[in-house]
């Protein structure tokens, strides 16, 4: 029997004979084409597969090792622990929108005239991300500038909010929402566009022309 690499027959049927590596070459070459290859598993699905054999193996080894259902209900619940750590870690940047570091950068103080300057640049040049930002600081400033707030370094959008809130009870829904719209543009996942930017440029105008409630006198005072 004449095989690959020792003879082969032309279409005369003379004998040619084919070198054993040249002919390994060529095999290994055609195998190589993509033709062959199209309903290979991919990379991912490789790892998945090796990924889950490892976990049945360690399941069968726990399983024979304790003699039994305790061992494995062990394993589970290690596993589950540890799937859950590790979705927990990594779906944190997208649970939440709330501001984590401190309103106002570092840049030194300013007023709420400059930040409300600012906004209007970054929004006439369509920049709504920076708009928004700068919009925000000139809100909260202008509550600092009128005793409204306290002036506190590293407060938040929300605590600010949430203060101001207490003074101006008429607009505590408002700032709570404009809070939570500059977290998940700055600090979230969300696109800024013109819409964010003039809602907190409305209720910047809005809390201008509002005078803050008073808390009653305690009773007995002159």
């Amino acid at each position: 029997m004449t095989t690959w690499g020792e003879g082969a027959l032309l279409a005369g049927g003379a004998p040619v004979t084919v070198p054993r590596d040249p002919a390994r070459d060529a095999a290994r070459q055609e195998l190589l084409n993509p033709a062959y290859h199209r309903h290979d598993p991919s990379l991912l699905e490789r790892i998945s597969d090796w990924f889950w054999e490892q976990i049945s193996k360690a399941l069968e080894g726990v399983g024979s090792a304790t003699g039994g259902t305790t061992g494995l209900i062990l394993f589970l619940v290690v596993a589950l622990v540890i799937v859950a750590a590790v979705w927990w870690r990594l779906g944190a940047p997208a649970r939440a929108a709330r501001t984590t570091t401190g309103l106002f950068d570092e840049r030194g103080p300013r007023g709420a005239a400059q930040y409300r300057a600012e906004a209007r640049a970054h929004a006439a040049a369509g920049r709504w991300t920076e708009a928004v930002r700068e919009q925000m600081r000139a809100l909260v400033r202008s509550l600092e500038e009128r005793t409204l707030l306290d002036p506190r370094p590293g407060r938040t959008a929300d605590e600010a909010a949430a203060e101001a809130g207490r003074a101006l009870p008429a607009h505590a829904a408002a700032l709570a929402a404009a809070a939570r719209t500059f977290d998940a543009i700055a600090y979230g996942d969300r696109a800024a566009d013109q819409g964010a930017y003039q809602l907190l440029s409305d209720l910047d105008q809005a809390l201008e022309r509002t005078r803050p409630t008073l808390a009653p006198a305690p009773e007995g005072a002159v």
